[in-house]
């Protein structure tokens, strides 16, 4: 996939053309609503393994075929150059990526060991469904680079029947759905949730149902509510023996638990209980995790931070979430919400002291809109990076790029003429993430949450990574 940022008086036909792919394709992919009206700046996703290279001084068309693992023919005959001795600076070249002719008694898989690419990722680029399936003359098209196995979980607090379609338009990308969450009570029970038809969904998208557990609303913080429960042997019981019923009862696989606010004096307290948690689930075949405040040092200091131990969390748990976001708060000031200057701090601290085999990036997949000038307790409105474009659209703005945050954003004045200002996510910002994924070596990626549509998303998921599923 290559990502293409559209310029002044661009037009779609323009940028297919450009790139030799069908335009009813770029619609698809990025779900354009309206493929007549792009926003200058926006960012689109073009479906294809084929590259465009700008000849840079020194070039040769000998070192561009070498770099690129193709031949001087292929390139003069794509690019209908007379002369191959005769590129510039500048010059922009098509170069296709490698193809393979399927010849008789051929196996998709012997064709994957040939170029060193995964059976998944063969299959994946060209639309394979069953691998045993090809036959003699079939062009497949080589991926350029092998994608690493990942394990990806989604939250989801849309519950009951709305969680259905959700589940089911982005269950292919997914390993674990968690459901958000079941909050504790005082005495070690459980609010209900109606949680049953997100977990029926999950299953037959073959994704592991992770139960969610947390101490917090929208209107407690919860911090006092988890010191009852962490001071109290009794309660503990209590709760652990409540999980297991329910877990038992729905179909959980495994536990994540969040609990956010735990007052400082409590940290080895969480910490005992996390141990307490693992012993009594793995008895009973299930994992354990945990979402943990993003955190830069182990000295970091306030009510989100002090209490969560890393170290503890990454030795006694079998994978934890780093929740990567909300920097961008919606009671805050406007700002990207997830940051990739801010996240690197963020796994810098991380990976020393947490196996990066346990950890998943938390990826938010939102966008917010702020008025201007800010006021202090003044709430930004949330939705999908869908809608973010199409009021980019709808006003007639551009969209800019932040390269510290690596994130879009852009201002406009509404029909009673006040300032917003809007941060979102989009093709780029999403593969600086991915990017960061691979470069630190992580388990996965975890999503809060499900349910705001972000097709670019999940097409560069699966260009970046191969999909663990375990179910």
């Amino acid at each position: 996939m290559l990502i293409h940022v559209v310029k002044p008086g661009e037009v779609l036909w323009q940028i297919a053309s450009s790139y030799r792919v069908p335009v009813n394709e770029i619609v698809r992919v990025n779900e354009l609503p309206n493929p007549n009206q792009l926003v200058i700046g926006q960012a689109l996703v073009i479906p294809t393994e084929d590259i465009i290279y700008t000849v840079q001084p020194n070039d040769t068309l000998w070192k561009i075929a070498e770099k690129f693992n193709t031949t001087i023919q292929i390139l003069a005959s794509t690019n209908n150059l007379t002369n191959p001795n005769y590129i510039y600076p500048g010059l922009n070249l098509y170069v296709p990526a490698p193809r393979y002719i399927v010849q008789s008694n051929d196996t998709l898989w012997k064709i994957s060991q040939k170029y060193g690419v995964s059976l998944n990722t063969l299959m994946n680029i060209n639309e394979i469904e069953n691998p045993y399936l090809i036959y003699p003359g079939t062009v497949l098209v080589i991926p350029r680079k092998d994608r690493p196995s990942v394990e990806v979980n989604g939250y989801i607090y849309f519950l009951e029947e709305e969680a259905v379609p959700i589940i089911e338009s982005v269950g292919q990308h997914l390993t674990y759905m968690s459901p958000f969450a079941y909050l504790i009570r005082e005495n070690g029970t459980l609010v209900p949730i109606d949680d049953s038809p997100a977990i029926s969904t999950a299953y037959d998208n073959d994704v592991v149902p992770m139960m969610s557990i947390t101490n917090f609303t929208v209107t407690e913080r919860g911090g006092n509510l988890a010191h009852m429960i962490l001071s109290s042997p009794e309660i503990q019981r209590n709760l652990l023996s409540n999980i297991l019923e329910t877990m038992r009862e729905k179909g959980y696989q495994g536990l994540n638990i969040d609990f956010e606010n735990v007052l400082p004096d409590d940290r080895e307290l969480y910490n005992e209980f996390l141990a307490r948690a693992v012993e009594v689930l793995h008895e009973e075949g299930y994992f354990v995790s945990s979402a943990l405040a993003p955190k830069i040092s182990a000295e970091q200091q306030g009510l989100l931070y002090t209490a969560h131990d890393y170290e503890a969390h990454g030795r006694i748990l079998d994978f934890v979430v780093l929740m990567t976001y909300e920097w961008g708060y919606r009671k805050g000031p406007p700002q990207a919400i997830s940051p990739i200057n801010e996240i690197r701090r963020v796994l810098d601290y991380a990976v020393s002291v947490i196996p990066r085999d346990k950890i998943f990036l938390g990826f938010q997949i939102y966008a917010r809109d702020w008025l201007l000038p800010f006021v202090p307790g003044q709430e930004a409105e949330t939705f999908s990076p869908q809608e973010a474009i199409r009021r980019a659209a709808y006003y007639g703005t551009v969209i800019q790029y932040d390269p510290t945050s690596q994130s879009p954003y852009f201002r406009y004045r509404d029909e009673t003429g006040r300032l917003h200002e809007v941060w979102f996510e989009d093709a780029r910002s999403a593969q600086a993430k991915f990017d960061a994924v691979k470069v630190y070596g992580l388990r996965g990626i975890s999503y809060w949450a499900l349910g705001y549509p972000y097709p670019q998303n999940w097409v560069l998921l699966e260009d970046n990574f191969d999909i663990k599923k375990l179910i």
